[in-house]
C-alpha cells in the first residue's frame, strides 16, 4: 500500500527516482493530492531524492525550462533539470504548455 500523495504547493521542488528530472511546481490546484510520476514512478521532494546524473539533453522526455500541464490545466511545473522520463499527472500523461502569443507592435 502506497501513502497517498502530499499536498502541492507553488514553489516546491520535485525529483524523479529513475532519472535526473527535477520540478518546481508553479501553480497547483487547491484542496487535492495530485500524483506527480516521472518514468511511471513517483515524484520525491528533491531533498529526499537520491542524486541523479543530469541528462546531455539528446535523450531527454523531459527539457529543461519548459512548463508542463495536467490534462485539466489546474497543475502546471517546471522542468529545471532535464531528464529521459516522461512526467505524468494521476497516470496521464502532462503535456508541454504552449507560448502565449505577444501582441503584434505595429
Amino acid at each position: 500500500m502506497t501513502s497517498p500523495a502530499p499536498t502541492l504547493r507553488p514553489g516546491d521542488q520535485l525529483a524523479s527516482t529513475v532519472c535526473g528530472t527535477r520540478v518546481v511546481v508553479v501553480r497547483a490546484p487547491a484542496g487535492e493530492r495530485p500524483g506527480i510520476e516521472c518514468g511511471g514512478r513517483p515524484m520525491v521532494p528533491a531533498t529526499a531524492a537520491p542524486q541523479q546524473p543530469p541528462s546531455d539533453g539528446g535523450d531527454a522526455a523531459t527539457l529543461i525550462g519548459k512548463r508542463y500541464v495536467n490534462a485539466a490545466g489546474t497543475l502546471e511545473v517546471l522542468c529545471i533539470s532535464s531528464g529521459a522520463g516522461e512526467l505524468s499527472c494521476d497516470g496521464v500523461p502532462m503535456t508541454l504548455k504552449a507560448a502565449k502569443p505577444l501582441p503584434a507592435s505595429d
